[in-house]
């Protein structure tokens, strides 16, 4: 056996270890009940440092090595490229680290659950300030070996090869434009009525309903499911994808769109090529293409006036339409559309998320880097809020900096892929209509055109290629953020 056989034989070996966390993590997250939280977090801290152990297991270097020497073809480097990545980023980091870091972020994670709905940020802030210092520490060893700042050490490990230089420039670019269009987008509304929804939407006819929509998007439920958490999102593995929403009786509209959302997360893991199943090559290029393939369908597709259409004819097969024009997809695109300066990141409408990213990314950059403190956050957040919204968070920490699920197991550096995953999305789109006619595809109900451009030209790259080779190969250019600026006109001026 060669030793490039070697590394993807430990590599798939690996891989079964991280599939029973990753379903573990999904369980923690929905279904398991409170009282398994201690139990649950010693158990997966324990699966980490194995899994960790097997990473930097000491003869990988040789093996790195010699399969450097070998006569490996494109397919075969790109894989070697790929483990040997991941390998270097485990090897940085000590197994008694690993372990008190998984246990300070399930600790924190779940307290959260509980201290959010309170509001209590003095029972939060005891909690993160360990989780923080942990982060600190491993951005600063992350730096030192990578000869980066701290905060763009941690940045790679969801977006490999971006900075927060080019951030920098992205993002004041986007400050710029955005505040305006924001702006006008509100005014222009102001003058077109819209029928809220008023009724009662039971959570049941809603999950089935969005069956019905997962089903339009041509999700595979024999390899995936749809649950419920108090904060949506994907996980699980490309075989066993889980996707999750959360649901208001008072309205159907969000956990409809927040599973268009994550069905998008799901479809590019089904996508994933088996065939690299087990390596890094076979896992998501970074997480901004995954948010990508997310916003593709929630703001590319879900709001576009001709998939509207479909939502229509669902909607109104479930829920009681008494109140006259409220399901008509002139409407139902009004509600979807809506531009309104809001608190809550994951509700907010397409126009103004930008601003709750670009938010979180300064205080995250910051706080990795040492210039800020935990106790400086509140504070900053209400200032940044007050800036780019309008809108005060002062001493509201569950609709201020206590809303986020990330920062409390540590995801520092993760932000920005939401915003750099909507520019992919518009530019993706963009090139996609060189070739496809996609309100003609919209309107038949068949959508695997479309699939079928995304599964080619994404997809089935899983991390075969960098983030700029995938865009290049696809639209013929890097990141072109014009594209997304050109979306946002056009749906909404």
């Amino acid at each position: 056996m060669s030793a490039f056989e070697k590394l993807v034989k430990h590599s798939k070996k690996v891989a079964n270890f991280e599939h029973l966390y990753a379903i573990s993590s999904w369980d923690q997250s929905s279904i398991m009940p409170s009282g398994g939280a201690e139990a649950r977090g010693a158990a997966m801290a324990e699966l980490s440092v194995h899994i960790h152990q097997m990473r930097t297991q000491p003869q990988l270097e040789e093996w790195f090595e010699s399969a450097a020497q070998e006569n490996l073809d494109q397919t075969q480097s790109a894989i070697l490229r790929e483990m040997k990545q991941q390998w270097q980023q485990a090897t940085v980091l000590p197994n008694e680290f690993v372990e008190a870091k998984s246990l300070a972020g399930s600790k924190c994670e779940h307290a959260w659950r509980e201290q959010r709905t309170q509001n209590d940020w003095q029972g939060f802030i005891a909690n993160w300030q360990e989780v923080v210092t942990l982060s600190q520490q491993e951005a600063q060893i992350r730096a030192e070996v990578a000869g980066t700042t701290p905060y763009d050490a941690m940045l790679n490990l969801y977006e490999p090869g971006t900075t927060s230089e080019s951030l920098d420039k992205v993002f004041t670019d986007v400050k710029s434009w955005l505040p305006d269009m924001i702006a006008q987008a509100i005014e222009k509304q102001a003058s077109g009525p819209v029928i809220e929804p008023k009724g009662h939407y039971p959570a049941q006819a809603q999950k089935a309903l969005g069956k019905e929509v997962m089903k339009l998007l041509q999700f595979d439920f024999s390899h995936g499911r749809l649950d419920e958490s108090v904060h949506p999102f994907c996980g699980g593995v490309p075989t066993d994808v889980r996707i999750t929403t959360r649901y208001d009786e008072s309205e159907f509209v969000q956990s409809i769109m927040g599973i268009v959302h994550e069905t998008g997360h799901a479809r590019y893991e089904q996508g994933l090529p088996r065939a690299l199943a087990g390596t890094r090559a076979g896992e998501a290029r970074s997480m901004g293409v995954h948010e990508s393939q997310s916003l593709f369908f929630e703001m590319q597709l879900g709001r576009n006036p001709h998939f509207i259409a479909h939502l229509a004819e669902l909607i109104k097969g479930r829920f009681d339409d008494s109140t006259e024009g409220l399901f008509d997809v002139a409407n139902l695109q009004k509600i979807y559309t809506r531009v309104k300066k809001d608190f809550i990141r994951i509700d907010a409408d397409e126009l103004t998320y930008p601003a709750h990213v670009i938010l979180r990314y300064e205080i995250e950059r910051d706080l990795m880097n040492g210039n800020i403190t935990c106790a400086d956050v509140p504070e900053l957040w209400d200032e940044k809020m007050q800036g780019y919204l309008g809108l005060s968070t002062k001493g509201n920490y569950r609709k201020g900096c206590m809303q986020d699920i990330h920062w409390t197991d540590g995801s520092f550096g993760y932000f920005p892929s939401y915003t750099l995953g909507a520019m992919y999305a518009a530019q993706f789109m963009a090139a996609m209509r060189k070739t496809i006619d996609v309100e003609s595809v919209l309107d038949s109900g068949d959508l695997s055109p479309i699939f079928t451009w995304l599964n080619d030209h994404v997809w089935s790259k899983g991390s075969l290629y960098t983030t700029n080779e995938i865009l290049t190969q696809a639209t013929g250019e890097v990141l072109n953020p014009a594209f997304f600026k050109q979306h946002l006109k056009s749906r909404y001026l």
